[in-house]
């Protein structure tokens, strides 16, 4: 995949504090809902960036949406009272109108905006000429090059200080989560854009406060620039996602016993041994190559065969013998099941594809 995106290095933003935390009520619900809880943040954090959301968009009608531009003077009055840099979701251009006018710093894309092409452009050429950081987030389904799509319409409309939030997808199975992490997806945009801040929005992928500190530590692990927590003096008056909110202390009792990992050690030992492991997957990795570049000769072989013999190329009933195999195999040596499923899966699919090509030459 390749990508004109242009950013500055998370250095020379005007945040330079790293890691950036993103702490606030899921929605604006009165002023003094927004100075409690700011008040409990506050008592812990000088430098946050109080999120709430204004313009709440909701599944379904006839749900709490947030109460608009009474809210934004709400906010703007947090940003005043305790010094917080302040951030909003906008989902069109009147949106973005509003908070650039209110002094908003920082905006973010939700899941639903996202996911449509046409409302991430609406909003890119609102924002020509403006300069102000914005974040996106990635769309409701794991769809990477949908992401990325959203982040270069961004960019191109001169937004340099650009930012993606992970806050998970939803799956037909989310398992304990509200929205499934796909660590894999996050880790891929990182591994294309090194220097685009990308935090993770953690309450949105747990659903849950006791989930939180997995989810936080496991974003630490994997590099993330921050973290995104939804916090109310009161969670349980909150007006919307009052299951995945905590108060500020509760919060800070999570922040106190998450283990800081940084990119690189100045250990020379363990600089050299990291070395020598490297040089060792490398290795690994380019017999695994080979190893499947065989395999799908022979798998070419056999479409052959099947063509000659006018027998189909997908075959369930081997198809169903090579899964349970393997499976057996994979997990006596330790692989999760779930990712023998995904590796076979590949493997198989372009087994079809390598057969289906050599059919019809």
């Amino acid at each position: 995949m390749t990508t004109n995106i242009k950013i500055h290095d998370h250095s020379s933003w005007m945040f330079k504090e790293r890691p950036y935390y993103f702490f606030g009520p899921c929605s604006a619900e009165s002023l003094e809902q927004m100075r409690q809880t700011a008040a409990g943040i506050k008592k812990h954090y000088d430098k946050v960036i109080f999120r709430a959301g204004i313009w709440k968009p909701r599944t379904r009608p006839n749900s709490f949406e947030g109460f608009g531009e009474k809210a934004l003077d709400w906010l703007c009055a947090i940003k005043e009272e305790f010094g917080f840099k302040i951030t909003t979701e906008v989902a069109n251009p009147y949106h973005l109108e509003k908070c650039l006018e209110a002094g908003v710093d920082i905006v973010w894309l939700g899941a639903r905006t996202t996911v449509n092409p046409f409302a991430v452009q609406a909003l890119a050429d609102a924002l020509k000429g403006v300069d102000i950081p914005v974040f996106v987030k990635n769309p409701i389904n794991p769809d990477l090059p949908l992401w990325i799509g959203a982040l270069e319409r961004i960019n191109g409309a001169g937004i340099k200080q650009l930012g993606a939030i992970h806050r998970g997808f939803h799956l037909s199975e989310n398992g304990p989560y509200r929205n499934y992490p796909r660590w894999d997806l996050a880790v891929q945009l990182k591994a294309h854009f090194p220097n685009l801040p990308v935090i993770c929005d953690v309450s949105h992928i747990s659903g849950d406060p006791r989930l939180i500190p997995h989810v936080a530590q496991k974003s630490i692990d994997l590099a993330m620039d921050g973290l995104m927590v939804e916090a109310h003096f009161n969670p349980k008056m909150a007006l919307s996602d009052a299951k995945q909110q905590m108060t500020p202390d509760a919060l800070q009792r999570i922040m106190e016993h998450l283990t800081p990992k940084s990119k690189s050690s100045e250990n020379p030992e363990f600089t050299n041994k990291v070395e020598v492991l490297r040089a060792k997957i490398d290795q690994l990795d380019e017999e695994l190559l080979e190893q499947i570049a065989i395999r799908m000769d022979v798998a070419k072989e056999i479409g052959s065969y099947k063509n000659n013999n006018r027998v189909t190329v997908l075959q369930i009933s081997r198809w169903k013998q090579i899964l349970d195999q393997n499976l057996k195999n994979g997990k006596s040596l330790g692989l999760s099941e779930s990712f023998i499923h995904e590796f076979l899966n590949v493997i198989h699919d372009e087994s079809i594809r390598q057969q289906t090509d050599e059919a019809n030459d």
